[in-house]
């Protein structure tokens, strides 16, 4: 098995780039995504439902200036505090 940790991810910016955030079903993704990104250009699209139906996953298209971008991003969406979990 390769461990990936070893090995830096190599990307030509500006890129897109898809972040996978979970949030509880009564939460409304669209401020959520607003009070982190504000007038950013993003596509939001719903993906699954939990099977108990308490959290909904969707998927955060944006495009991404440079890697300090990307990974700020990926901090502000898990700071807040109406995610439960970004991949």
């Amino acid at each position: 098995m390769t461990d990936l940790s070893k090995h830096k991810l190599e990307l030509d910016y500006p890129c897109d780039w898809e972040y996978k955030v979970v949030i509880r079903k009564e939460n409304e993704i669209k401020d959520i995504i607003k009070d982190v990104i504000d007038q950013r250009e993003h596509n939001i699209t719903p993906s699954k439902q939990s099977s108990q139906g308490k959290f909904t996953s969707h998927t955060l298209k944006m495009e991404v200036n440079d890697e300090k971008d990307r990974q700020d991003i990926y901090k502000q969406l898990g700071e807040h505090k109406d995610i439960k979990m970004v991949i």
